[in-house]
């Protein structure tokens, strides 16, 4: 039996999520839902990639994914179905799929079409149109049933890192900041290796400030355990469990991480100069 996964910006407050768990539940009483999160920032779409994109692959294959961002109802805006690395994801036609496949293509693409017809009325899309598609999907039913072929998704294009041959540098910019203040770039592993061959060291640049290495975990800054403690506060950039580059305070939080601390936000650049 697949799992649905639900991920909102509806935040905790309001009767939104329990809604859609509700209507999910009464076409079927029997399922497993599990939430990502519904602490997106409104309308946020790189954060819901962000945040989908390193959370699907430990769920089961099969799994249905309701993405909740941007996605109230507008009969101007279709609805649409993503399968993808073996798992469905639904969500409205506004760019986010497309973030988070920005490297990988789909398998198809369908356009939601079960509730088209004239008298149809849609109050709230998560509920009369994700929650029984989502169903649908969990009890085995075709793509095809419930949409048909869609060609031309709306497109986002997601921040890329650019390396400067001439400057001999890797540009790229701040794209998330987690709940203990971390501040995560576009800069991945990979890109990192692949500029860094021919040279000897690197500088990491960010605002007025600089870190001269890049960890491969937060504890590979402290070097006496026996001492840790001094360590809390410590600066340092690492590549995370994402592969991306991270500028993190050691044992930091929201209110006195990396985003505090370095005044950094979303869009920022940060570079990597090759010596």
């Amino acid at each position: 039996m697949s799992v649905i996964t639900f991920t909102s910006d509806y935040g905790l407050v309001d009767h939104r999520v329990a809604a859609v768990k509700g209507a999910i539940l009464n076409l079927k009483e029997e399922v497993t839902i599990v939430d990502i999160t519904h602490q997106i920032q409104a309308y946020n779409l790189l954060q819901t990639a962000y945040i989908v994109r390193n959370a699907y692959s430990y769920f089961p294959k099969g799994t249905v994914h309701i993405i909740s961002v941007d996605s109230f109802y507008t009969k101007e805006r279709k609805c649409i179905l993503y399968k993808a690395d073996d798992h469905y994801f639904i969500a409205a036609d506004n760019g986010v799929l497309s973030l988070i496949f920005y490297d990988i293509k789909p398998e198809a693409v369908y356009e939601i079409t079960f509730n088209n017809r004239f008298d149809d009325e849609v109050s709230f899309t998560s509920t009369d149109i994700f929650a029984p598609v989502a169903v649908h999907l969990q009890n085995g039913g075709l793509p095809e049933v419930i949409g048909r072929p869609y060609k031309t998704p709306k497109q986002l294009s997601f921040p890329r890192a650019v390396f400067n041959e001439s400057e001999k540098m890797l540009i790229g910019e701040i794209m998330y900041i987690d709940n203990f203040g971390n501040v995560v770039s576009n800069i991945s592993r990979k890109n990192f290796e692949k500029s860094n061959v021919g040279f000897e060291n690197y500088i990491l640049k960010f605002r007025n400030l600089a870190l001269t290495r890049i960890h491969n975990q937060y504890t590979d800054l402290v070097h006496d355990w026996t001492k840790e403690q001094e360590f809390h506060g410590k600066a340092a950039a690492v590549f995370n469990d994402a592969g991306l580059l991270e500028l993190t305070i050691y044992k930091g939080n929201c209110d006195s991480g990396a985003r505090t601390l370095f005044g950094l936000q979303v869009g920022e650049s940060i570079y990597i100069e090759f010596q």
